[in-house]
């Protein structure tokens, strides 16, 4: 090794040359077998980088495959019951009041919950109470929101609904029924339900859960009871009609040029002081958000440029447009944006509408019925959730905490694997960093790295913490093919077996069948 180093040494430094012959042969050797090996590592290492690129350069005409529905694997919808699925027993053991507190979303997910606790409990559901709070100042109520006549037909063989609690009659006099008043414990286990709770419905005839958000734990291990949450989610909570055909009339608007995307963009007061990522803002702005954090949230010191590294920043709506451009898509885009009102106003707005001028909302693209008096409502949320879910493409810029992201997500993952793009803020943040700090080189090309190294809609496991509302696959989900026998798709005489089972067990004269087919995928297109 010595004589080999000695040799190179010299050669470069242009003295004395080795001796020829045989005795000079292992140094040239050994110089030969090193400039080779270098050569055959700097091919691999060539070739590895050549294989890799291309799935770094995303051709932007694979933007094209994003306006269709993503490959299902075989898999369609199906929340119908897989095993023996009795009705609901004639005499229940007493009533289930709930009062869901929150937005739109959130109270679909209690009301989904609310559902399962009745069933468990062999309770009757009285129809759930939707919280009237200082944010929506909204009291349309679940009668006002949603179609009560279809919410009570469709789960006719998993519960018992009635409208009110019932009268009762003591010493000549008739008063409403009173219910015992609990507050159940946040992601409460299945046993609360049948110990604690039932017993207390036992003693005073009625139970009244309140508050009831996020009540009942989300990992169930019962593939059916799952189920039963998808049949409440997605066939039962039918908006009434006038929102229905509202939503209706936006969705052909936007169609009758072409495809459209909708953008959930959460870049509101509430949002933005809960991420503690206001260091974008004006001084005044600040004061705004900091005040509005110390009255809502619990005390914490957070750092924005820290918050913002771990992706815990809303996209601003520039970020969000060039996220989009891109991808590839052009400014001809069509855009439908679900949004609150946002901080700072049109000066976020303004580099997004820049980029994308085609941007609209439920007023400007809505119908002559508007929605002013109650767009920040809870009639609004409910068309811009519908216009979401009917879009070709969804991309929610803030999924977590944000339940009408959420639940749209899994919606839409159950309306037939349709395309959702979901950013990896925290993979983007130091990109839109370096991007602020004038480091624009390769810019889209490290966004297009990002964006399309993701999921797109298709059927994935479901990873905690990620929300049954956000993927319901596999339990609500079958193969007509299957590998496994879990997996198989129910009979398409369901409904029939059910309705079956529920005239011999209660020996009623019940209407017939519900009108939405679990056993495939649903078109809400249709039904609006």
């Amino acid at each position: 090794m010595r004589r080999g180093g000695d040799v190179w040494g010299r050669r470069a430094g242009g003295q004395r040359q080795p001796k020829q012959g045989i005795k000079g042969m292992p140094a040239k050797l050994s110089i030969s077998v090193v400039v080779i090996v270098l050569f055959i590592c700097t091919l691999v290492l060539l070739s590895s980088i050549r294989v890799n690129r291309p799935s770094n350069r995303v051709q932007l005409s694979d933007i094209n495959n994003l306006w269709k529905s993503a490959d299902s694997g075989g898999w369609r919808s199906s929340s119908a019951p897989r095993s023996y699925w009795h009705s609901p027993p004639k005499e229940s053991n007493g009533y289930l009041r709930v009062r869901c507190n929150g937005g739109l979303n959130q109270q679909r997910s209690a009301i989904c919950n609310a559902v399962v606790a009745a069933r468990m409990m062999n309770a009757t559901l009285v129809l759930p109470e939707l919280d009237t709070n200082s944010f929506w100042h909204d009291e349309s109520g679940f009668a006002g929101i949603y179609d009560v006549e279809h919410f009570v037909r469709s789960l006719r063989y998993d519960i018992h609904i009635v409208p009110s609690l019932p009268d009762i009659s003591s010493n000549g006099k008739t008063r409403k029924m009173r219910s015992y008043q609990i507050r159940p414990p946040r992601d409460a286990p299945l046993n609360w339900y049948t110990t604690h709770a039932l017993k207390k419905m036992k003693e005073h005839g009625a139970i009244y859960l309140t508050p009831f958000s996020h009540r009942l734990a989300e990992e169930i291990d019962d593939a059916e009871l799952q189920r039963l949450r998808c049949r409440v989610n997605y066939h039962a909570l039918r908006f009434k009609p006038n929102i229905m055909k509202i939503s209706s009339e936006i969705v052909n608007r936007l169609r009758s040029e072409g495809h459209f995307m909708s953008i959930h963009l959460r870049f509101e007061m509430d949002m933005l002081a809960f991420a503690g990522c206001i260091d974008i803002f004006t001084p005044q702005e600040q004061k705004v958000l900091i005040k509005y954090r110390k009255q809502n949230f619990a005390e914490k010191e957070l750092v924005y440029r820290e918050r913002r590294l771990i992706g815990k920043c809303p996209l601003t709506p520039e970020e969000v447009g060039l996220i989009l451009q891109s991808m590839g898509f052009d400014n001809s885009t069509r855009i439908y944006v679900a949004a609150g009102e946002l901080f700072g106003g049109e000066r976020f707005m303004r580099p997004f509408r820049k980029l994308f001028p085609h941007l609209e909302n439920h007023s400007t693209v809505g119908p002559s019925e508007k929605l002013e008096e109650n767009a920040r409502g809870l009639v609004g949320s409910a068309v811009d959730y519908m216009v979401c879910l009917i879009s070709d493409i969804f991309m929610p810029t803030y999924d977590g905490p944000s339940n009408f992201a959420n639940n749209l997500m899994g919606h839409r993952l159950y309306y037939g694997f349709r395309t959702t793009i979901q950013p990896d803020r925290k993979a983007l943040a130091p990109i839109f960093m370096d991007r602020e700090e004038g480091g624009t080189a390769d810019f889209e090309e490290r966004v297009r790295h990002v964006m399309f190294n993701s999921e797109f809609g298709g059927p994935q496991k479901r990873v905690h913490p990620e929300s049954f509302f956000t993927n319901s696959w596999p339990e609500c989900f079958c193969q007509l093919s299957p590998a496994k026998p879990r997996d198989k798709c129910p009979p398409d005489n369901i409904l029939e077996v059910l309705e079956s089972q529920l005239q011999s067990e209660q020996n009623d004269n019940l209407e017939p069948a519900m009108t939405s087919n679990t056993t495939n995928n649903m078109s809400l297109q249709e039904e609006i």
